[in-house]
Parts: structure tokens; sequence; C-alpha cells
């Protein structure tokens, strides 16, 4: 198969891993810059040029779009699905995936555990955001943050009230949610791939911090999940649509909650913490998916 990998990144470990792992399997792998790409869309003849050359057909694609390039990188990507190129995660759903309210709301639709989350436009409103995410302490997301940077953990409702009125007053998107204080500053993240969960990590934050993130001084040990965490993050992973992700999940005193849905999710420490192929579970998933035209959105949403 001829697969394109969507990555302004080539060298990073998990593109690396995907590159090497399709390699072994026979397969061309092909790194591409999603900002050097140019689309034109003429009517029936969706094509994409790359450095002013238009681009070969290929099998599948693999979307690494980084979060500052959303909206370009989802553009490029729903014309290889114009032109029946199978991606591994499809535009719609890493737009869902993005966007973290409208996944939060997704997810409470489908009754999936989640904590408790407000939102509301008007700074006015910070006593009210507050008292219905009930009472610091309270964690205070960016909606576009990524890698735990724009989330703030407020210990008292004075302070939570001040810094939603600051970011409100300067007109940036933020979520409010309540504290899940029994999970001790580790989260479980669970790679799911065609609907099953592959592997699971438990995150544990650096000292004194109360974010999990690997990329923050975190570290991470394999972990076996629960039926219910299992199940949780299967139908976290169904609930935005995507074939491939890392859904991030909390245990609460009332079961599993899930924080996030990632899209793109690194691959360097889960294989290290379990030991797994994943790299080599994508490909293979791709082999047994990846039909011309077997997107479900054609380019379209």
């Amino acid at each position: 198969m001829k697969i394109a990998m969507m990555t302004r990144s080539p060298n990073l470990f998990s593109h690396k891993r995907m590159k090497e792992a399709a390699e072994e399997r026979g397969h061309e792998l092909h790194m591409i810059n999603t900002l050097r790409c140019s689309v034109n869309i003429a009517s029936r003849r969706p094509e994409i040029y790359y450095d002013g050359e238009r681009l070969p057909k290929y099998d599948a694609v693999i979307p690494r779009i980084g979060a500052s390039i959303t909206y370009y990188g989802l553009a490029v990507l729903r014309q290889f699905e114009m032109q029946g190129v199978f991606p591994v995660n499809e535009s719609v759903a890493i737009g869902r995936s993005r966007d973290k309210l409208r996944s939060m709301q997704l997810l409470a639709r489908d009754g999936i555990g989640l904590p408790v989350t407000t939102f509301a436009h008007d700074p006015k409103k910070s006593e009210e955001v507050v008292n219905l995410a009930g009472g610091a302490p309270l964690v205070i997301k960016l909606i576009e943050g990524t890698q735990g940077i724009g989330v703030v953990l407020a210990d008292t409702n004075r302070s939570a009230k001040s810094v939603i009125e600051a970011f409100r007053g300067a007109g940036v998107n933020i979520l409010v949610q309540e504290f899940i204080k029994e999970a001790g500053g580790t989260d479980i993240r669970a790679f799911v791939i065609g609907g099953k969960v592959v592997a699971a990590m438990q995150r544990s934050g650096a000292e004194g911090e109360f974010r999990s993130n690997l990329h923050r001084g975190g570290s991470a040990k394999p972990i076996k999940v629960s039926p219910e965490e299992r199940s949780t993050a299967i139908r976290a992973a169904r609930a935005m649509g995507l074939n491939v992700c890392g859904v991030d999940m909390l245990r609460s005193n009332h079961g599993p909650v899930v924080m996030e849905v990632n899209s793109s999710p690194g691959l360097e420490g889960v294989e290290k913490a379990t030991g797994k192929d994943i790299a080599g579970m994508i490909i293979e998933f791709i082999e047994r998916k990846g039909r011309e035209g077997k997107t479900r959105t054609k380019g379209r949403g």
C-alpha cells in the first residue's frame, strides 16, 4: 500500500515508528508537511499539490495534525477523503475531538461518565459557573489548549472567579470542571484502535503537579483497566467517530470519567510503558480497513 502521513514533525518518535512499521510490512509511507500542501477545489476533480507538484493517489492517509493548524489540516484531509483515500481518522471525527466543548456535549449525550463541566459566555456569570461546577477546587481549561497547556487549578471560589473573569474578559473560551481529588494526580490513557482497547497506561504527575501529561514531566506505567473503564474508552471513541485515539480518564468515586479524547495520541509513552507494538497495530488496522471509498463522510461535514 501507498500511505501518506500528514505531519509537520517527521522526526517525532511516533511518526518514525509508524514509518518503520509500515516499511517492515512492505508498504510505502511518505511524510507530507501539511502546510506545504495546496488544494485545487475543482468540480469532481479534487487535487492536492505539494510544493507545486500534484500528489499521486494514495491508498490511505494518517492525519497527525497539530492543534495550531487544525482548520487548514482538516481542509487538506477532506481533500484526501474526496479523492477516496482511506483516512485512519476522518476529518469530521477529528474536528469533534478538537472542540473540547462539543466533545463533552457528545459524550454527555451518550451517557459517558464526565466530570461536572460548565461553560458560559458572559464574564459576569463567573459566580454562577463556579456554583454549577460544585465550587472550588476547580479546573479551568482553555478550549483550545493541548498537552496540559492552558489548564489552571483554582483552590478557592474567589481565585476561580478571578481566573474565569480574566480569561473571559480577554475573549478566551474556557471550560470549568470539578476537580477529581480522589484521582490523586494520576490518570489513565486507554489506547483504542478499531473499537478495541489495545493498551493502557497510568500517568502520574510530577511532584507538586496536578497535571499528569508526560510532556510536563509525568511518568507512566502499564495498568490493567477494569471492564467499566474499557467500555467507557470504547464508547468515547465511538461517540467521536475515531478509529485510533487515546482516551484519558480519571478514577472517580462514581466510576471512570473521561477528560479528553485525543485524535493524535503519542506512541512513545504507551509503547515504552507497555512494551506493545502500537505502531504495528495501527498499520495492521490500515491493512484490514484501508479500502478506497471507505470514508463514511467522503469529505462532507
